[in-house]
């Protein structure tokens, strides 16, 4: 029996729901996009998304060109602000990312990606402080100071690695860094800057950024890293296999920057973890899995005790950094498929979504949580063996003696695991098809509806006792509220078939 305080222990932070990524940013223009992103803000509520490819080619901002003999650059925001409006029609702010560079711009010919987005620096950081300052100056006016002065900009993406920054050179990014920081704030020394959003592996660049800003004097406002868990890809036609290490290795990766940090001048600032995965693949099955979710939610039950922020990436299927996804179900990395299927950790963030501001209780396969209301909102989850080695246990049993009312609470449950909630396990029972028709769309958004249940508990001593048993893999939300009965004093259901009163 885990006995549930009666008052919280503190407030629950919902660090977990501050930000969510998407793919580069001119996906942002499809309609597919902008229909997940309402769906996600309804459902979720993300504040921010954060995306690759703002400055990129793609977005048609850096435009060189000739006139009367001389070379000129025309800076054109026609895609930004259709990007940037669809955002905050959704309800939701940029986690503005500067990256990656346009290619007249650029000192080299390396790109990353399907859509070939150049990682080299630029060939005139003169020019590169005019596109930035251009850009920012455009947004001010266009947005107002107050808005974009709450839109965090972080340089650049994982320039620890070869694939995203040329050679990695750190010394050529701490000069991007430095120019890109003193050109915002020249803009408006009010706007948020920061970085390095380096990768797993590299948390010493974490030291030196923090040495080179204070040593040049360079404005930083937070910090930024990324963190993942699995290991090296297994390849397939279309796809990888992984290997996974615990979750906890996540949020001990959450807790490496203030670690660090300690004792440095950027001690104490926001950390905003603004990629975070199991694995950094956007073709694992696993990612599609009721595995996925069970796998998660301590995360996200403990992260906010480690970072201000941690950015599920991504919330949607729609994202080409491996090429145009080959099936609805390919393992992308979103929570929703293209057409807005959900999978089961969608659930898991809809399901976080109800918990309450107060916390009560945390644990291994649990997080307990009350709104202002007197409502107890509880998150359950089976235990999964992240190595494969064993499917897990068939059930997984636990046993709340939670804080009350008097009388009875009305108990409402939502569930998904390996076949309820889950439409990727009705996708394979389909046949796994690449592209449904719309008949078969529609049984999938059926299938991908979590199954719910519900009944009353006594309340005795001002607690009741619920009794949960999680199938494999399970996630389950269970909301008790206590119960006004109005129910009228001739009421009596032994009567609906029209007996005589007892």
């Amino acid at each position: 029996m885990i006995h549930v305080p009666a008052r919280p222990t503190g407030p629950f932070h919902d660090a977990w729901r501050h930000c969510v990524g998407t793919g580069r940013a001119e996906l942002a223009l499809r309609r597919d996009h902008q229909d997940s992103l309402g769906l996600i803000r309804r459902d979720i509520g993300f504040r921010y998304i954060r995306g690759h490819g703002l400055l990129s080619d793609g977005m048609g901002v850096y435009r060189p060109y000739d006139h009367e003999g001389a070379r000129r650059v025309l800076h054109s925001f026609t895609y930004v602000d259709q990007v940037l409006d669809a955002y905050l029609a959704a309800g939701v702010r940029p986690f503005l990312e500067l990256g990656f560079m346009p290619a007249e711009l650029a000192s080299g010919e390396q790109t990353v990606f399907w859509w070939r987005g150049n990682v080299t620096p630029p060939r005139s950081h003169r020019e590169w402080a005019d596109l930035v300052r251009a850009t920012f100056t455009h947004l001010v006016d266009r947005y107002g100071p107050d808005e974009v002065r709450t839109w965090p900009v972080e340089v650049w993406n994982e320039p620890n690695l070869r694939d995203f920054w040329q050679d990695a050179d750190e010394d050529a990014y701490h000069r991007l860094y430095e120019v890109t920081a003193h050109t915002v704030k020249e803009v408006d020394a009010a706007l948020q800057v920061g970085g390095p959003a380096v990768s797993p592996g590299a948390d010493a660049w974490l030291d030196r950024f923090a040495e080179f800003t204070e040593r040049r004097n360079v404005p930083v406002d937070f910090v930024s890293k990324h963190a993942y868990t699995s290991g090296p890809a297994q390849h397939v036609p279309f796809g990888v296999h992984q290997t996974l290490a615990p979750a906890s290795d996540l949020l001990d990766q959450f807790a490496t920057p203030r670690e660090r940090l300690k004792g440095t001048a950027l001690a104490g600032l926001p950390v905003h973890i603004t990629e975070f995965n199991s694995s950094y693949r956007p073709d694992n099955p696993v990612h599609d899995t009721a595995f996925h979710a069970a796998y998660l939610a301590p995360v996200l039950a403990h992260g906010g005790d480690l970072a201000d922020s941690f950015s599920y990436w991504t919330f949607s299927d729609m994202f080409e950094e491996a090429g145009v996804p080959t099936a609805l179900f390919h393992g992308g990395f979103g929570l929703l498929t293209h057409r807005q299927v959900r999978k089961p950790v969608y659930h898991l963030y809809a399901f976080m979504a109800r918990m309450g501001p107060d916390l009560l209780a945390r644990g291994d396969d649990h997080l307990v949580t009350r709104h202002a209301d007197g409502r107890t909102a509880v998150l359950a989850w089976a235990p999964v063996d992240p190595t494969g080695q064993t499917p897990g246990p068939d059930r997984h049993t636990l046993r709340l003696s939670l804080p009350a009312g008097a009388g009875e609470v009305f108990v409402r449950r939502s569930s998904v695991d390996e076949d309820r909630g889950n439409a990727y396990t009705a996708w394979r029972h389909m046949g796994s098809p690449r592209s449904p028709r719309p008949g078969q769309l529609d049984v999938l958004h059926e299938a991908a509806e979590p199954a719910r249940s519900h009944r009353r508990l006594p309340v005795r001593d001002g607690r009741a006792v619920l009794d949960i048993t999680l199938a494999r893999h399970e996630i389950t939300l269970v909301e008790l509220t206590p119960v006004a009965d109005e129910t009228p004093p001739w009421w009596d259901e032994r009567r609906v078939l029209g007996r005589p009163a007892p």
